[in-house]
């Protein structure tokens, strides 16, 4: 839309330079006709500039793309507020479901309750994919015997079976040390992703230290060489100095096996679900939702998660598209 009307002034302003150099007193009338018609398009366009505010929650494993977007998008759009909590996908899920929000960020696809809830609130919603990430399984760089785990050993480390989970328990050669085990909250899709695929719907170990801050769960797992942790990639990608990450099934979490697949089964998609009526209704909601698109491959891959394929974002625009 800049584009456009970049173009359009450029024309004017073009036959106005025409018209002066041909000459002649009604020339110069038309010529200063058009630049004051040039003067005024500018300032209306200065007075129809874009304002509003966009609200979105959600999935703290989405936060660093949708944080990079939203900072990106206030010096484009300086009339427009965007603020983003970060409580986790399911906590997101419930302000969204009592129309708190215009969209929702999520580190796991919509459960089937949480479709019903918005559906009994009358909540219509469209589904955008932004990003791949690759949960990773981390330790301390202290931790010099733990390179590689199956998704047996993690199974057998995370799931809560009433004993006290020993290093030792996993590989006799390694230390007979308690496990500490650090992990991302109750309300996190990570932690239902990590449920779904590793714990297969049993309890997590009790012992672990939960919380919907992955910097909280950085800094004890940085901290203690008998630490164990889970979290997104990009959280990874930004402490690997201090971290060290495992292989899962002798692959290691990269941009390449995360895309490929190749990374599983801790391989996922990122999503953000977004209002239908926000979006046809409210121009701030449908330009901030145009922006994200068009710009969550870039922040993606700038903050340590995997860009998908363009035909994948062209698909999203088509759909926000048709909702405008």
């Amino acid at each position: 839309m800049r584009k456009w009307k970049f173009a359009m002034a450029s024309t004017i302003l073009g036959s106005a330079l025409v018209l002066g150099a041909c000459g002649g007193e009604s020339e110069s009338n038309a010529s200063e006709e058009e630049v004051e018609q040039t003067t005024s398009d500018t300032a209306s366009d200065e007075e129809a500039a874009l304002e509003g505010s966009v609200s979105g929650d959600g999935s703290s494993t989405v936060a660093p793309i949708m944080e990079g977007i939203v900072e990106e998008y206030a010096a484009e759009q300086q009339g427009v507020q965007v603020t983003v909590g970060v409580s986790g996908t399911g906590g997101g899920f419930e302000k969204f479901i009592q129309g708190e929000t215009d969209f929702s960020n999520a580190s796991r696809p919509i459960k089937e309750e949480e479709a019903a809830s918005l559906e009994e609130a009358g909540v219509d919603y469209t589904e955008f994919l932004l990003a791949y990430d690759g949960l990773s399984v981390v330790v301390s760089q202290e931790n010099d015997w733990v390179e590689d785990l199956t998704v047996e050993d993690l199974k057998k480390l995370w799931v809560e079976d009433g004993s006290t989970k020993m290093w030792s328990d996993i590989n006799p050669e390694w230390p007979e040390e308690e496990v500490v085990f650090y992990a991302p909250g109750t309300d996190s899709g990570t932690y239902d992703y990590f449920n779904e695929v590793i714990l297969e719907d049993e309890d997590l170990v009790s012992t672990a230290t939960l919380s919907e801050d992955d910097n909280i769960l950085v800094q004890g797992i940085q901290s203690d060489p008998n630490a164990i942790g889970f979290f997104g990639y990009a959280y990874y990608v930004a402490n690997q100095d201090t971290l060290k990450v495992v292989s899962i099934e002798g692959v290691e979490p990269t941009n390449e096996t995360i895309e490929s697949g190749d990374y599983s089964p801790l391989s996922r998609p990122l999503f953000t679900y977004a209002s239908n009526a926000a979006i046809s209704e409210d121009p701030a909601v449908y330009d901030f939702m145009e922006y994200t698109l068009n710009n969550a491959g870039a922040m993606a891959e700038a903050v340590g998660y995997v860009a998908l394929p363009q035909e994948e974002y062209d698909k999203g625009l088509a759909a926000l598209e048709a909702l405008k």
